[in-house]
């Protein structure tokens, strides 16, 4: 059963706004219109890219995540759902991945292989659309609760993203460093790396 601070983080982002980084990788796919959602929590990408014409495949390792989004697009077979980690969903081709704040909980000694398998995935001149928690931010220091969160955090420089992103052309590339109140109600100070990235023929 998820804490109730999840369930909280689940309410507060259901239908939040879309992001534009999410606008603008969508305007730059080619070819067939399948997405992944990696840790799509309570499907807010999903409701986006289905309202663009994206066949999705989702996936989060909560359970709570993959009934939320079971109810919401409950008849919708353009929509496939399933309870994984980034270690253990089978990643099928796609033009366009999403992992918007979910990379952020791969486990560190997980992450080289799951990121292979998303660089596998996207077909080529493919769109990924992503983001990396920096060094500086809340979760990546030890007032952060891991009980009552998510306890595996990944934490990269700016130079470490980089180097992932090899296999790629970097669209937009934004560090976002500021504070405030994160869904659910929590104080928090995000450093945050937003991509864009199309990958290389």
């Amino acid at each position: 059963m998820p804490s109730v601070e999840i369930s909280k983080y689940f309410e507060a982002t259901e239908f939040r706004d879309t992001r534009e980084d999410l606008k603008l990788g969508i305007s730059l796919v080619e070819g067939p219109r399948t997405a992944i959602d990696c840790g799509c929590g309570a499907g807010s990408d999903i409701a986006f890219l289905r309202f663009k014409g994206f066949s999705v495949h989702a996936f989060d390792i909560e359970s709570e995540a993959i009934a939320r989004c079971q109810n919401r697009f409950s008849g919708d077979d353009s929509v496939s759902l399933s309870k994984d980690s980034f270690s253990t969903f089978h990643y099928p081709r796609a033009s366009l991945v999403v992992a918007d704040a979910s990379l952020f909980f791969c486990p560190q000694d997980e992450f080289a292989d799951a990121w292979e398998k998303i660089c596998a995935a996207l077909l080529p001149g493919g769109i990924f659309v992503g983001s990396f928690l920096g060094p500086e931010d809340t979760m990546a220091g030890p007032e952060y609760d891991r009980s009552a969160f998510w306890p595996n955090v990944l934490v990269a420089t700016e130079h470490r993203v980089r180097q992932w992103l090899k296999p790629f052309e970097i669209i937009s590339f934004n560090e976002h460093r500021h504070s405030g109140t994160a869904p659910g109600g929590t104080e928090q100070r995000w450093h945050i790396y937003s991509v864009v990235a199309r990958k290389k023929n």
